[in-house]
């Protein structure tokens, strides 16, 4: 296993707070709380990076198209985080893939499938039309966030096996949410 922190903070210090050998070492909650205190940013989700497995990926897929949507919050949130943004839409809106260069310039994918078509195998049949459709010569990557057991069911029947795992750090305003009362909860 290989721990990568990748943050403005000198490596001793980063090294007196983590042992090495311990495989949560820069996950664990103290640490994160430390890197953000230490960083002034604040801690995104818990999320399992995995990668695509093209020869693991099953059943069939839908038909897609890449459009432009540049109104999505989905697509808005992605470009937050992403570079070369591409959308892939099916014919009948049940759903879109977006792929685009993300941390470390890796190739990377997310899902979104409309709230009523949740639980039937669409993510699944989308995800594998948008990557034939992309054809991607190199590695793609997924984050899901630990806690959300409907996308990693979705992903790993489309070929995504979990690799590890990462936590992103930024500003407030990218990891907090208001809620309807206006109090300030985590993304």
């Amino acid at each position: 296993a290989h721990h990568v922190v990748a943050a403005d903070v000198p490596a001793d210090e980063v090294l007196a707070r983590v042992d090495p050998r311990d495989l949560k070492g820069p996950l664990a909650p103290g640490v994160l709380a430390w890197l953000a205190e230490r960083t002034g940013l604040v801690a995104g989700s818990l999320d399992v990076v995995l990668a695509w497995v093209p020869e693991r990926a099953g059943g069939d897929a839908l038909a897609v198209r890449e459009v432009e949507r540049p109104d999505h919050p989905r697509v808005d949130r992605a470009r937050r985080w992403r570079r070369e943004l591409r959308v892939f839409e099916d014919e009948g809106g049940r759903g879109m893939v977006l792929l685009g260069r993300g941390l470390a310039d890796r190739l990377e994918l997310s899902v979104e499938v409309a709230p009523a078509l949740r639980d039937r195998g669409v993510a699944r049949r989308l995800v594998a039309a948008a990557l034939a459709a992309a054809a991607p010569a190199e590695p793609v990557y997924a984050q899901v966030a630990a806690a959300n057991a409907a996308s990693l069911r979705a992903l790993q029947p489309a070929g995504f096996a979990a690799i590890g795992a990462e936590v992103m750090f930024g500003p407030a305003e990218d990891f907090l949410r208001r809620s309807a009362e206006g109090a300030v909860a985590p993304g």
